[in-house]
């Protein structure tokens, strides 16, 4: 691991140009000074490493499922990460990078908490736990835990992305769901002779990200014009007193209402052509993962449960999932090589689980036509589920436990039995050609 790590340093330019780095479930996200000092065909052509790209503002190497280790090795190599300068990267690679910022630190939790409550829907549907005992009431509120305490999670990442104190957004967090303000959600009290609609804003996204941001841009103005004496508590003391009546105030009511606007607007586009949006973005969805754009779709579902108390989009992923595993068990049995044959079969079992990158660098893209196969399978897989209405009812990657999570509280539908047919016409299509056209004859 220590070589792989001084081996990507290298790669990247160099210790100096770094600016900083993060990591999601396979790649590392870095952002660099001069990305022109990357040597990228070293890294892509290194054993440890299935593909290194610049997209979205960053620059991304993918390394695989040991990922954690490899990343915590670089922060002690790197050491603090400095301040990007401002001016240098488009709107688009500033959205993906704050997207990827805030939610990436705990999208492992998320999807587990996600996949925890699909399997207690579906054990309350077989009748193997009774809803309200006391076995059920432990499990959910592990599982629910994150997504009901979302302002305190997100305060934290997105203080720490936005360059301030996470511990003042966390607090402000906090305030937003403190049992007081919860208990009082409807009501409308006066602030000093402001009128204020007290909301409930357990579980929701938008307005603390908002609020996190205003927070850390006071802080970065107040901070270095007050005494050094007082500037460590009279900073968040600031913070807390101007942005916590102004989040409730105005901060709060204006995201509340974007948040319901967007999850609304989302809702007539996909209710007018479904099989469209099943087919483009199921059929697109892996390209969106090669550039590391759909980071920018992450907001869209979470923001979805959050208004809705359901998503369409997750559904619409599963057969692009579903796609690539089977392109990748189609060349795992034309493949000859011993050492291929491994690779292809690891990959197809680790997209199953919803990590489709070893699958598409390592395999499929590599072979052209297993990939268009896997994305022409998705097409069709996406376009019966987009007919079909499937939807998720808490969050998770697209993967085997998406299945869990598309049982409605009534039970078991024609929306799952879309979202099974849609994902096993993906997966067959995509074998049945990549087996027996993926890999070109040799002449």
């Amino acid at each position: 691991m220590e070589k792989l790590t001084q081996d990507i340093i290298a790669g990247v330019g160099g210790k100096n140009n770094v600016v900083s780095v993060i990591h999601c479930a396979t790649r590392l996200r870095f952002k660099l000074k001069n990305s022109s000092l990357a040597g990228t065909e070293m890294l892509r052509n290194h054993p440890g490493i299935i593909m290194a790209l610049e997209s979205g503002g960053q620059y991304q190497v993918v390394i695989g499922n040991h990922i954690n280790d490899v990343y915590k090795l670089l922060v002690k190599n790197l050491g603090p990460a400095e301040d990007m300068p401002d001016g240098k990267e488009t709107l688009l690679g500033r959205f993906i990078d704050l997207v990827s910022g805030i939610f990436a630190p705990f999208l492992g939790v998320m999807a587990a908490a996600g996949i925890l409550k699909g399997m207690l829907s579906l054990l309350a549907v077989c009748g193997w736990i009774q809803e309200k005992s006391a076995a059920w009431m432990l499990l959910y509120s592990a599982s629910d835990a994150l997504f009901n305490y979302f302002p305190l999670v997100l305060g934290y990442t997105a203080g720490k992305k936005f360059g301030g104190n996470p511990f003042v957004t966390l607090t402000i967090g906090g305030a937003l769901m403190y049992p007081l303000i919860v208990q009082s959600a409807g009501l409308s009290v006066d602030f000093f002779g402001i009128p204020v609609r007290v909301l409930n804003y357990s579980a929701s996204v938008i307005p603390i990200i908002f609020a996190s941001w205003v927070s850390c841009r006071l802080e970065r103005f107040v901070y270095p014009r007050l005494p050094v004496a007082i500037r460590n508590f009279i900073t968040p003391l600031l913070c807390l007193i101007i942005v916590v009546p102004l989040t409730f105030s105005l901060i709060g009511p204006v995201s509340v209402y974007l948040s319901q606007l967007f999850a609304q607007g989302y809702q007539v586009v996909y209710n007018m052509v479904p099989w469209l949006a099943g087919g483009l973005m199921s059929g697109l969805w892996q390209v969106f993962v090669i550039f590391g754009l759909h980071w920018g779709f992450v907001p869209v579902a979470i923001n979805n449960l959050t208004v809705l108390g359901h998503d369409t989009f997750v559904p619409l992923v599963l057969p692009a999932v579903m796609g690539q595993v089977g392109a990748c068990l189609g060349i795992s049995l034309r493949q000859r090589d011993a050492q291929k044959k491994m690779i292809a079969s690891s990959a197809a079992i680790t997209g199953l689980f919803g990590i489709t990158e070893p699958a598409v660098y390592g395999v499929t893209l590599p072979y052209r036509r297993a990939f268009i196969f896997g994305c022409t399978g998705a097409v069709a897989g996406g376009i019966i589920i987009g007919i079909g209405g499937t939807q998720v009812y808490s969050f998770g990657m697209a993967s085997i436990f998406t299945f869990m999570q598309i049982i409605p509280p009534h039970g078991v539908d024609m929306t799952v039995w879309a979202a099974v047919i849609g994902s096993g016409v993906a997966l067959f299509f995509a074998f049945i050609g990549s087996c027996l056209f993926g890999i070109p004859r040799k002449k």
